[in-house]
């Protein structure tokens, strides 16, 4: 390319040098002439002719002749048909010649026409050229080099952001969607790059909607699940230790305790389902916001069903306007179905419950009351994996994982309706930091003198908690 360049635009500009070259070989010949020519306008004697021709300086070869007076010129180059030319025609004439070029100028003596020849060397003509034809070719090699370092530049770019794109795509389909690229390199490679980032944030988004999903449909079932659970308690006892049966009420026992206990079996396995689930998409996931108040009015369509069959008196409230939180929909909505369905697992039939929501010194706040025999060891319920009820003491851990998700807590205390009060707080994105109050919320809450940062904003050193 650069070669090709220098061709294009350095032989031209040689050609037009070399020709200025040769004219002004030729003007200088013609300046000598002029001395000459001049000083036999004033004279015509011999030594006269002579002092000019010496006059005129130049090499010995180049020096002036006169032709048609008597003085010797027998060192010019012209023959007699050039000479007759130049006096016929009356101007200067321009002929060449071997090893040169001669200038001939006619010049009227009287009667006579006599002749000056300027001779002008191939050497003359040439000397300047040659010079600038060197320094021709040392901006052609420049101008190459040049081009060579450039294109070998915008080569090592766009092999290095090739080479990422690369990698990044190898890593992609060896499961990594975290990878991305700084789009880099020619303008099409970079374009290359965009695309590849743009396809990558669709493929995690394909991907958490998916997990999204499943962790929704798995918690949609606990509904049902709970339904079966509680009918087959109602059911007959399973005991077959006591007493003495006949073959078909035993197998009838037996059918009862497998029902049960593939119900228990299927419960857990859709508590771990949920709780992978969440996990992966609480890690991959961007940041997300819901209402807190439209998943709470969800879920209610589903447990006031439930609330029915049983003849639970129930009531929500707070619940009407827009609640933003810094947690995902699914998220909440687990939560909320492990807090509810303790309610429904561990209290009698009829029991009351309430839920309500409120928002106040920088939290939300989701109460769920109920007017069951309350929590005796509130600290031992909210630790991971433990229950005085039988269970696998996940529920409660699970709203206790999506408050902190939130900057929050989670807390147990005495209902107003008689029974255990669980109260998650989530912090309020929306809110004004100021200085929170003694009392917060659905109830009073305390608050420490020292204070730590959570979530990059300034609360006091625990979340506060309800009473």
């Amino acid at each position: 390319m650069g070669t090709l360049l220098a061709l294009t635009f350095l032989v031209p500009l040689g050609l037009t040098l070399g020709a200025q070259a040769r004219e002004e070989a030729i003007a200088d010949a013609a300046r000598r002439s002029s001395l000459v020519t001049g000083a036999l306008a004033v004279s015509v004697e011999p030594q006269a002719v002579t002092r000019a021709v010496e006059a005129s300086g130049g090499q010995p070869q180049s020096r002036p002749v006169v032709h048609g007076l008597d003085v010797d010129s027998a060192a010019g180059r012209a023959d007699p048909g050039q000479l007759d030319r130049a006096r016929s025609e009356g101007r200067s004439l321009v002929v060449d010649v071997d090893g040169g070029v001669l200038r001939l100028d006619p010049v009227v003596l009287g009667e006579r026409i006599a002749v000056v020849e300027v001779f002008v060397p191939d050497a003359a003509l040439d000397a300047g050229a040659r010079n600038r034809w060197l320094l021709l070719a040392g901006v052609a090699v420049a101008l190459v080099g040049a081009a060579m370092l450039v294109v070998d530049r915008i080569a090592a770019r766009a092999v290095e952001a090739t080479r990422n794109l690369v990698t990044a795509a190898l890593a992609v389909g060896d499961g990594d969607l975290g990878v991305r690229v700084a789009p880099s390199g020619p303008r099409e490679v970079a374009a290359a790059g965009q695309a590849f980032n743009r396809m990558a944030e669709r493929l995690v988004a394909a991907r958490t909607e998916e997990r999204e999903l499943v962790a929704d449909l798995s918690h949609r079932l606990r509904t049902p699940l709970t339904v079966l659970r509680l009918d087959a308690e109602a059911l007959e006892s399973d005991d077959t230790s006591v007493g003495s049966f006949s073959q078909a009420e035993l197998d009838h026992r037996r059918g009862i305790r497998r029902i049960r206990q593939a119900i228990v079996t299927l419960e857990g396995e859709i508590d771990v389902l949920i709780k992978t689930t969440r996990k992966t998409v609480a890690t991959e996931a961007l940041p997300a916001m819901c209402d807190v108040s439209e998943v709470v009015r969800d879920r209610m369509v589903f447990w006031a069903a439930l609330a029915g069959d049983q003849n639970r008196p129930h009531r929500v409230s707070g619940a009407q306007l827009r609640i933003p939180a810094p947690v995902p929909r699914a998220e909440l909505a687990a939560a909320l179905d492990a807090v509810i369905g303790n309610v429904f697992r561990y209290t009698p039939q009829g029991t009351a419950f309430e839920v309500a929501v409120s928002r106040r010194d920088g939290y939300v706040a989701i109460r769920i009351d109920d007017a069951g025999p309350g929590i005796v060891d509130s600290d031992r319920a909210l630790r991971r994996g433990t229950s005085d009820q039988g269970s696998t003491g996940l529920g409660l851990d699970i709203a206790k994982r999506v408050a902190l998700q939130a900057s929050g807590s989670v807390s147990i205390d005495r209902a107003r309706l008689g029974g255990a009060s669980v109260v998650m707080l989530l912090a309020d994105p929306e809110a004004t930091l100021r200085q929170v109050s003694r009392f917060g919320l659905v109830g009073r809450m305390a608050r420490e003198s020292r204070e730590q940062k959570v979530g990059g904003r300034r609360w006091p050193r625990k979340p506060p908690t309800e009473s």
